[in-house]
Order: C-alpha cells, then sequence, then structure tokens
C-alpha cells in the first residue's frame, strides 16, 4: 500500500517565501532555500515551489530561486507558475526541478500536456488545477491567473482531459478554501477522485492535522500545506505522527 505524502508548499515572489489568502495580500514567510532545508529536516516527503509572480523578470529569478532550494534539498520538487512553454519547463529542470506545474498555459493550449509528457515524461508533468465553487454553487469550475479569471471549464471534466492528454499528477487547489484555514473542500477532493485514477495533491486551507486526515480519507493521495508550517504552528513530523496514530499510512 502506497504511503500518503505530506508536501510543505512555498509559494515565491522575488526570490522570497509568501504567503496570502486566496493569492492576495501576500506577506513575507521567509527564505525559500533555508525554509526548503528544514522542511527537509522535518521529514517532509516532496516539496512544492509556486512562483506567484510569474512574469518574464520572474521566471528568471525562479529558476535562481530553485537552483538554491536544490542545493538545499534532495526529496522531490516540484515547480509551477508562468511555465508557458517547453522553453520554460526544461529550464525548471535544469536547475532542479523535479517536476513542473502547469496551470493557466495547459488551459490556453492543452496540447502542451502532451508536448511536455512526451519530452520529459509524465512523471514530470503535473497539472495544477485552481478550481472555484460555480456561483450558481453546481459544481466547481476552473479558475486561471491567480483566480481573477473564470474560465466556466467544468473542473472535474478538465481534470479528466488533462490526464489524458499527458498529466501524471494533479495539484488540486480549491480558490475558495485558500489560505481560509477552513480545511480542505472535501467534496471537491471526492468528486475528482471518482473521475480519475491520477494521484491528486489536495491543496487549499490547511488549518489542522485533522484537516489532513480528511483530505486523504476524501480521495488524495498526498496533502499539500503552508501557514501551518511556515507559522510554526505544526512541524511535519508532529503531522505525520498524527496521520499515523488515524490510521494513515506515512513514512516516518
Amino acid at each position: 500500500m502506497l504511503t500518503s505524502r505530506i508536501i510543505p508548499c512555498l509559494d515565491t515572489r522575488d526570490g522570497r517565501v509568501v504567503k496570502g489568502v486566496r493569492f492576495q495580500n501576500l506577506r513575507d514567510a521567509g527564505n525559500p532555500a533555508e525554509r526548503a532545508r528544514f522542511y527537509e529536516d522535518q521529514g517532509a516527503d516532496e516539496l512544492v515551489m509556486l512562483d506567484v509572480s510569474a512574469t518574464d523578470e520572474g521566471r528568471a529569478t525562479a529558476v535562481e530561486t530553485v537552483r538554491s532550494i536544490r542545493a538545499e534539498l534532495s526529496i522531490p520538487l516540484t515547480v509551477g507558475g508562468g511555465v508557458r512553454s517547453l522553453k520554460n519547463a526544461w529550464a525548471l529542470l535544469q536547475a532542479g526541478a523535479d517536476k513542473v506545474g502547469i496551470n493557466t498555459a495547459a488551459v490556453d493550449n492543452p496540447a502542451l500536456l502532451g508536448e511536455i509528457a512526451e519530452e520529459f515524461g509524465r512523471q514530470c508533468t503535473v497539472i495544477a488545477i485552481d478550481a472555484a465553487r460555480r456561483l450558481d454553487g453546481d459544481g466547481w469550475e476552473v479558475v486561471t491567473r491567480a483566480g481573477k479569471y473564470r474560465t466556466g471549464l467544468d473542473a472535474l471534466e478538465w481534470a479528466k482531459t488533462a490526464t489524458e492528454a499527458g498529466a501524471g499528477e494533479i495539484l488540486l487547489t480549491s480558490w475558495d478554501r485558500d489560505g481560509t484555514r477552513s480545511g480542505y473542500d472535501l467534496e471537491l477532493l471526492s468528486a475528482t477522485a471518482a473521475v480519475v485514477r491520477t494521484p491528486i495533491i489536495a491543496s487549499g486551507g490547511a488549518a489542522t492535522p485533522q484537516h489532513l486526515v480528511e483530505a486523504i480519507q476524501a480521495g488524495a493521495d498526498a496533502v499539500l500545506a503552508a501557514s501551518i508550517f511556515h507559522d510554526n504552528e505544526h512541524t511535519v513530523a508532529s503531522v505525520k505522527q498524527y496521520l499515523a496514530d488515524n490510521g494513515i499510512m506515512v513514512r516516518l
């Protein structure tokens, strides 16, 4: 039986870790390389770095940030934010990323997922889906550009399309829950897990170890969290122990 993975997330901007609510009101949360080493020492299974600036200037900054993180890190690293081409993906992989996450560019051009998967392998290709509850409450739609644009694209259908196109993993973020500390969107997780066989990383809303347990029970293969680790409320080790005590298989 596969163990569930605990993945701290580093949202970065201009070479610094930042944290906000629904991608807004960002505050400084430290040095990325130092944070990466800190979380690996605590027992993190993987790390995700998301470049929230994602401009051409930010992309260059992101490559340097990836290099600095990789110098301190031996566990797998996924990097996303502003990946628009094979060239972008290759630059991040060359800098030390193990996987690249694609969001807006994949919605605009689904063929990009297949191109990256063919060139670098499905195991390197992560579809990052930011999903928001539809305004009428009926299901979820994909949002892009840091939540600023509602695409109208059904999130569950997009998860199926993206994995068929070449994505080997789904980073599923509830835009409604991101940074709110109200727990993961368990209904979204369960619904997505019911329509795809691809591993799902749950993201958005974690505040307690129990929230992580609930996400895994809802169908997540891995759980991503930021604030609870950045603010030193919990360590990766203490969260893993809580999960183990509650019957979740983790690597201790």
